[in-house]
């Protein structure tokens, strides 16, 4: 007979079988390959990067760590499909600094990044360089400024796609050195550089692993974005250093979980990714391109993400900038 204290065992037994389940499996984790989504197409650097830290973490783990490419929607196709994945381990998102601008950016989300993912490690930290073709009348950041202050809305600005870690970049600048400059989105960096060696375009703020285009010589390299200098170009100077106090930009990536993956698999991948990132010969070649390779707590990427989230608010509401 079903008694009413065998019912309450039975009720008892039955909530607290998915706890017991979780602990068991993520004790065990990883015990299969993981998949790292990636928000952007293959062959690019945040790729690039990825699998770098995928083939180190399939070493650490003896589990195949699977990159899976899923562009789109300015990364929210890939950003949501982590968010809604189980919550098991198995499915991370390579996650980028657009996830502190998409819900400022996007009339509607199908997904929250500070609720519906859980933060893990940071990856990486790098600035943006700003260049300008040679025929460019501008030297110094200060000579830039003053040009497009003498031709106010004439000089085009190129960006990579409306929205971007690059195009919020150039929008700072603009509204910090106080100069109207016409934006151009193309469809990537690589478009861009194309208009940029002819001077079909006055500027273009992007990435370190567009330095071999300045090292060559095809463009002009003129500060970074970051902080401080960036050891790939120690002799440029800071944007802020050249004339812009105040002015800083480090883009970041870092790896995400759903948001309610077990506290111990996510301690568990943040310290391995912390320990990949440590080796010597992948900080070395991430170094060459201004890539600082740096692992973190969990904590530390949710400030950082919560930072970045209030800083691009303001400059994207500034320029009124709006994806449909």
């Amino acid at each position: 007979m079903l008694t009413r204290r065998r019912l309450i065992a039975l009720s008892a037994a039955s909530a607290l079988a998915p706890n017991i389940s979780a602990r068991a499996q993520s004790s065990a984790w990883p015990n299969r390959s993981v998949r790292l989504i990636v928000p952007l197409a293959a062959g690019g650097p945040t790729d690039t990067l990825a699998r770098v830290l995928g083939d180190g973490l399939s070493k650490l783990w003896g589990q195949q760590v699977v990159i899976e490419n899923k562009p789109g929607g300015g990364t929210n196709i890939a950003n949501e499909y982590v968010a809604r994945s189980e919550s098991d381990g198995y499915t991370a998102l390579f996650g980028t600094s657009s996830l502190a601008t998409v819900g400022s950016l996007y009339h509607s989300l199908g997904y929250d990044p500070k609720t519906d993912l859980a933060p893990v490690s940071l990856v990486a930290k790098f600035p943006f360089f700003m260049f300008v073709p040679n025929s460019s009348p501008a030297k110094s950041v200060m000579e830039f400024i003053a040009d497009a202050k003498a031709h106010p809305g004439k000089r085009i600005m190129g960006n990579p796609g409306t929205g971007s870690a690059p195009h919020l970049t150039a929008e700072l600048f603009l509204q910090m050195a106080k100069i109207k400059m016409t934006s151009v989105p193309y469809r990537g960096a690589a478009p861009a550089f194309v208009d940029l060696i002819p001077g079909r375009i006055d500027c273009y703020f992007g990435s370190g692993e567009l330095l071999t285009y300045s090292r060559s010589g095809q463009v002009r390299a003129l500060a970074t974005t970051g902080a401080e200098r960036s050891a790939a170009e120690p002799d440029l100077p800071t944007i802020a250093e050249a004339g812009v106090p105040g002015y800083a930009v480090d883009s970041w990536q870092g790896v995400f979980l759903p948001a309610k993956t077990p506290a111990d698999i996510i301690t568990r991948m943040s310290t391995d990714i912390t320990t990949v990132l440590a080796v010597p010969a992948i900080k070395d070649k991430l170094a060459q391109t201004a890539y600082a390779a740096q692992g973190s707590s969990p904590q530390a990427l949710r400030q950082w993400l919560e930072a970045d989230s209030a800083k691009w608010s303001a400059v994207i509401k500034t320029a009124d900038i709006k994806i449909d």
